[in-house]
């Protein structure tokens, strides 16, 4: 029973290890992607922690249109890593390679959107609190959450001077989490069986 709860403990550290990585590649992806503020302390931070396995990758994926490609696969490489050692940790055994892919898009996917749900939180506390305030979260908080917002706003624009479009968005993230990752999640795991 004893060793039930080591495995345990030792699978929380892993994942979160992992997940913490992989939440820093994943802001630096979307950071880069909404063209925020590369000067900005905490996309200097982000850029600082991430580069390291990013220069090895970039020799082999480099960047088109724009884009940070050597990201996503880093963000693949991360996720793949640590479902397999949870996954032989937990039955002795490796998943499938469809399997494992399709896991880890489903797992990265999730962070983004909860990544999008918590900023938008943030935001409006923020604006609760200390509206019009400036400090560098608060410009990364709004070049993030801006172009999932600006839509919305078209959509349900603001009534009375109350912006209603941030709980819009968190239904469609919502949703999004329920209806795309969740079926992608158990098309992984009925792959793997």
């Amino acid at each position: 029973m004893s060793d039930n709860y080591l495995i345990q403990a030792v699978i929380f550290l892993i994942t979160t290890v992992f997940d913490i990585y992989l939440l820093a590649v994943v802001l630096r992806f979307l950071l880069q992607l909404f063209r925020a503020d590369f000067y900005n302390p905490i996309s200097q931070f982000l850029v600082k922690i991430t580069n390291p396995p990013l220069r090895y990758i970039r020799r082999v994926v480099p960047g088109y249109k724009g884009q940070d490609w050597s990201s996503l696969v880093l963000m693949l490489v991360i996720k793949s890593f640590e479902i397999t050692i949870v996954y032989l940790l937990s039955t002795g055994s490796l998943l499938a390679i469809s399997s494992l892919i399709i896991l880890s898009i489903a797992g990265i996917l999730e962070i983004i959107v909860h990544v999008f749900m918590i900023a938008i939180f943030i935001q409006i506390i923020l604006s609760w609190v200390n509206p019009g305030a400036y400090n560098p979260a608060t410009v990364i908080l709004y070049r993030l959450t801006e172009p999932v917002l600006a839509p919305a706003r078209k959509v349900l624009p603001p009534i009375s001077g109350l912006d209603l479009s941030p709980i819009l968005v968190i239904i469609a993230l919502q949703l999004s989490i329920i209806l795309i990752v969740t079926p992608l999640t158990h098309f992984g795991v009925a792959l793997s069986n």
